[in-house]
Parts: structure tokens; sequence; C-alpha cells
């Protein structure tokens, strides 16, 4: 739980007009938190609704941040930096350096200056392809390697920062993986899958036409198949062969849930092989 202890204190939210910048703030809010800094670019009118309601103090433009901080750094109490170019799509190397790399280093040194903690917004993309596993490891963050230049702008600050000497008396990144809800509407293509499914079931019913989905049939029948066998395996550790019953009826639930898989199987291959794929 945040508890602050200056009297006059301010907390600063990055990305403030953003999906979780907002949700963020309204959080806040309702923790009686409401000397909020909103910082951002607010030229997109869109983005700005998601403002709406909430209680901020001062809103103040990205490019002009660093250099209140320098000012102001004394009556902020948190900085929480979602703010970043998030396209993954995006090849602007030294764009990303910039708002992403450089930009979250300014901050950083000015927290070390001001006793500020810091909670910084990393990714998932810095990963790659899991080669290395997604453990909240330290040691492997150097070895990761992202697939693409927004995932290695997360990256270079990550070792960046684990090779300073000085850092804020408290800091932790945050790698998010996939995250969806309210006021992600302004991200177009970058907005979650849950919310482009949701979009679609208001525009369409074709991805409720599921029993011409293959893929269905198919989680159907591994879900039903571990459904069964997982406690018929559980309990073999405390039934030994010798047990009759216990055979037999391992046997036929192992039978059971064979047929089940098989048949959906065979039943979604017949039903989509009618129509056109849908996968």
């Amino acid at each position: 739980k945040l508890i602050c202890s200056k009297s006059k204190f301010m907390i600063v939210v990055t990305g403030a007009v953003g999906f979780i910048g907002s949700q963020l703030i309204e959080k806040l809010n309702n923790e009686n938190f409401n000397d909020i800094i909103a910082v951002d670019n607010f030229d997109r009118a869109d983005k700005n609704k998601n403002l709406i309601g909430l209680k901020i103090k001062e809103k103040i433009d990205r490019d002009v941040f660093i250099q209140w901080l320098s000012k102001n750094g004394s009556a902020v109490e948190f900085i929480f930096h979602i703010g970043a170019k998030t396209d993954t799509t995006l090849f602007d190397v030294e764009l990303l350096t910039r708002m992403n790399t450089q930009y979250t280093k300014d901050i950083w040194k000015l927290c070390i200056e001001n006793q500020i903690p810091l909670v910084y917004e990393s990714s998932a993309a810095t990963y790659g392809l899991g080669e290395f596993g997604y453990e909240d490891n330290e040691a492997e963050i150097p070895n990761l390697k992202p697939l693409n230049p927004y995932g290695q702008s997360k990256q270079d600050f990550d070792v960046w920062a684990l090779e300073q000497k000085e850092r804020p008396f408290f800091w932790v990144g945050l790698k998010f993986f996939n995250v969806y809800g309210p006021n992600e509407y302004h991200k177009g293509r970058m907005a979650s899958v849950v919310w482009h499914a949701y979009n679609q079931i208001l525009k369409t019913d074709a991805i409720l036409n599921l029993k011409r989905f293959l893929p269905l049939y198919i989680s159907v029948g591994i879900l039903v198949f571990n459904f069964c066998i997982t406690p018929i395996d559980i309990f073999s550790e405390y039934f030994e062969s010798k047990n009759h019953f216990y055979v037999r009826f391992k046997a036929n639930i192992y039978l059971f849930a064979n047929i089940f898989l098989y048949s959906t199987y065979i039943i979604g291959f017949v039903i989509c092989s009618r129509k056109k794929k849908s996968y």
C-alpha cells in the first residue's frame, strides 16, 4: 500500500492519458491520492477523454517534464513512469532510444537526486523468444534478446539500471505481458486481443459461429481428457496395482477419455470440412 510521508506531496504518473496510466490515476484517486501530476502528450482529444472525471493537480507536457522535475523534485513523493513509445512495429531506433531509454535515465537520475521512489514500465518484449525463460531473475536480464527495437529500447534501460552503483532508494521495473481493460480504445491495432474480439462481436456474429471453429473441438477434447486423467494419475500414488477394482476403474476412465478426445477431433474435422476453413 502506498503511504505518503510529506505534508505536501505530489504523485507523478507519466503516460497519464494512456490505457494503463489513466487506470492508475483512477485507482490512486480511489485511495484518496488526488495531487496527481499527469505527464503526457495531450494533443489527442480522443485520448484526453480518459482523464475525464479524474482528480489531477496539474498536467505537464512530456517534452518539458524533465525540466519541471528538476525544479519541483523536492515536492514529489512518488513517480510511476508508465509513458513510453510502445509500438512493437516501430523501427525508428533513434526515437525509441530517446523516448524510452534516455528519458527513463533522466527520470532515474532525478529520483536519486531528490530521493523519490520510482516504478517504471519495462516490457515482456524484452524476453524475445523466451529462450532464457520468463523468470524474474536479474542475473539473466543481460542475456535477453528482444525481437524488435521497442523491446530493445526497454532492454537497454534494464541492463543500464542494473549496472548503476547509484540508484533510487526504492525502484521497481514492471514487465507487462498481455494487459487489457477500459481506456485502450485509442490504441488501434496495438490494442489487446480482448478489445478487438469485443468489437468484432459488436459488429458481426462471425466470432460467435463457434460450431465451425475447429480449435474449439480440439480444446474441448483436450480439456475433458485432462480433467478425467489428472485425478487418476494423482490417485495412482495411493493405490497399488494389486487393487483390481482401481485397475479396472482406471482402465475404463482412460478408455472413456480417449474415446471422447478422438471423437471430438473427428466431429470437428467433419463439421469444419463442410465449409471454408475458419482456422
